[in-house]
């Protein structure tokens, strides 16, 4: 009895330690899937030697994902600190493309997105051999697309077909498969995935876009947006900072409109304890928190807090653009919320409680149980108009 006793304990260490360690948890849990393991088998060996090749360290620690529609292509950067600039490790071509320029608006449009989003799933059981689930509808796409029908379900996959997606080829997912992994495995939970629509160094692709905006001007706003953004990444091989503004408009990194003032302010706030640890955080879901009544009462919430909260904008100021992180833990209670990004200690004091106050969520779902999950969310501050 005392030998199985010492046995099961072992037993308990080895699996709270996996359990620990993000890395191995992660990974681990992808290969469980027979199709993922053998991925693994055949590609890691073959990835590591490419990333040394290219004087590149295995495995990268962040991935950033640009893809271009008219130019039918997907690059894939790496890096391994948020200093060190991202390097480009592989430049996939696109099988096919669904629709033409422009965004995604409706659910059967079969339009590619276009805009800033990040990887929220991953799905080795796919009927196109392996999938990367994107966040669409995102922010913006909320607030633009069609408010019943916006659409879903767009991925990056194999297989090379598709109505809306990115496909492509069976090799060429399974390296981007493998090197998410690792990246999701070592903390990177938003591996962003910039939708273009022409690669803006490309003559022969910036002209076709000018005649296609002759036609349709109403996409220039978003054109512009996407240009700067990909030219913010040219000149620093960093990604920009991508917010949404009350009107659902992308604002880009050091591309806010001039008439505006965007103040950063120390935070001076005393720094909060995650309540959850993270081992605890679940880093894939099936379903992701849903607030009571959904988007758009989300939405409304967003909107009246920013409202009631612009008179401690500071003086002169005519907007702010924060980031918050916040926690759901597995009953649907809001645990924990840290404004990351802008705001002055007034604002981010008030967000806060605001955010931990909210009512209680419907929680994230992974292999139908529910799980606590980590998220971040933009609020837009505007002063309120002269005379209003």
């Amino acid at each position: 009895m005392n030998k199985l006793k010492s046995i099961l304990t072992a037993f308990i260490v080895i699996a709270f330690c996996c359990s620990v360690n993000g890395q191995n948890s992660f990974v681990d849990y992808q290969k469980s899937f027979a199709k993922v393991a053998d991925v693994f088998r055949r590609k890691e060996d073959t990835l590591r030697k490419q990333f040394e090749a290219k004087g590149l360290k295995w495995p990268a620690k962040y991935i950033y994902i640009r893809s271009f529609k008219y130019d039918s292509q997907l690059e894939v950067w790496v890096k391994n600190s948020t200093r060190e600039p991202f390097k480009l490790f592989k430049t996939f071509k696109i099988c096919a493309m669904a629709g033409s320029l422009g965004p995604k608006r409706m659910s059967g449009d079969y339009q590619v997105p276009e805009g800033f989003y990040y990887i929220n799933e991953f799905k080795p059981n796919s009927a196109y051999h392996l999938s990367l689930g994107l966040n669409y509808p995102n922010a913006s796409d909320k607030m633009l697309s069609d408010s019943l029908y916006p659409g879903g379900d767009i991925f990056i996959h194999g297989s090379c077909v598709t109505e809306g997606c990115i496909p492509i080829t069976n090799d060429q997912i399974e390296d981007l498969y493998v090197v998410t992994s690792y990246a999701r495995a070592m903390g990177q939970d938003y591996i962003p995935v910039h939708i273009f629509p022409i690669q803006f160094n490309n003559p022969r692709s910036v002209s076709y876009l000018e005649r296609f905006l002759k036609i349709y001007r109403n996409y220039k706003p978003l054109a512009d947006n996407l240009e700067a953004a990909y030219n913010y990444f040219e000149k620093n091989k960093q990604v920009p900072v991508v917010m949404v503004n009350a009107k659902g408009e992308y604002l880009v990194e050091n591309e806010q409109p001039a008439e505006v003032k965007v103040v950063k302010v120390k935070r001076t706030l005393p720094e909060k304890e995650i309540p959850i640890p993270e081992h605890e955080l679940a880093k894939v879901v099936n379903n992701q928190p849903v607030y009571p009544g959904g988007s758009k009462a989300f939405q409304h919430f967003l909107d009246e807090t920013g409202k009631e909260l612009a008179p401690l904008l500071n003086e002169g100021q005519r907007a702010a653009y924060l980031v918050v992180d916040y926690i759901i833990d597995k009953e649907g209670k809001p645990v924990y919320a840290r404004v990351v990004k802008g705001g002055n200690d007034d604002i981010n004091e008030m967000i806060e409680k605001k955010f931990e106050n909210m009512p209680q969520w419907k929680p994230a779902i992974r292999q139908e149980q529910p799980v606590a999950f980590r998220l971040k969310q933009t609020i837009v501050i505007e002063a309120a108009a002269p005379g209003s």
